[in-house]
């Protein structure tokens, strides 16, 4: 199964490569994938920092294009309202919708998606 790799999972592994083994070995697998909002959240500071290298490498990464459902974001935001899953934005619904429409596991350090999961068909690595 792919999966799809979010922004906090690159942060920390760029921080510490240590941190990120299941990053190495899904890596090796051919199974990690981002989408054009994860890369938006990322580049922009690796361009400020002229870190090149890594912009790079993390263009190389499959990717994965997204369809915005904007009645299942309403649907999510609803649902995370209903059980206090508070201070979820926008943009991890949108990611959260896209692992879910498209039978991807989502790799994150966030905690509002491991609490998503709980109400929602959301599977995570």
């Amino acid at each position: 199964m792919s999966v799809l790799v979010g922004s906090s999972v690159w942060i920390a592994y760029f921080r510490d490569a240590g941190s990120g083994c299941d990053l190495d070995l899904l890596s090796d697998e051919n199974l990690v994938l981002v989408n054009d909002l994860i890369l938006a959240e990322l580049l922009p500071p690796l361009h400020v920092r002229h870190q090149r290298k890594l912009i790079g490498l993390l263009k190389k990464i499959a990717q994965s294009p997204i369809t915005i459902d904007w009645d299942d974001i309403v649907r999510l935001q609803i649902i995370c309202l209903r059980n206090d899953i508070n201070r979820v934005g926008i943009p991890d619904l949108i990611i959260a919708q896209h692992a879910m429409q498209n039978g991807f596991e989502l790799f994150s350090y966030d905690k509002h998606f491991t609490q998503l999961a709980g109400q929602v068909p959301l599977s995570l690595h």
